[in-house]
């Protein structure tokens, strides 16, 4: 029967400070079974988030805020062209009155 793994100095999970003596992580609950590995070669290389991104969610993430960029544009648009329908119509009602 082999001995249980010491705990890691860090939960590798949610990366909460464990004791050697933890049996799982009071943060997230990860232990040996869910989660604990060996220390990495690459363990502290402070990756961006977008390292681990597939291309394909770059771009569609890409793609999803050059539409909210679009709509947001179009939006500013109306609004400009409402004030300005709204401020000939005053300045013509002021200049324009009927006998």
């Amino acid at each position: 029967m082999s001995r249980p793994a010491r705990a890691p100095a860090n939960c590798a999970v949610c990366g909460a400070d464990l004791l050697p003596s933890a049996r799982a992580c009071p943060e997230c609950g990860a232990d040996e079974r869910t989660g604990w590995r060996e220390p990495s070669l690459y363990d502290g290389l402070d990756l961006p988030d977008s390292a681990f991104e597939d291309e394909n969610e770059a771009g569609g993430r890409a793609a999803r805020n050059q539409a909210r960029e679009k709509k947001a544009r179009f939006w500013w648009l109306v609004a400009v062209a409402m004030l300005v329908v709204v401020v000939v119509l005053v300045v013509l009602n002021r200049f324009w009155v009927a006998p």
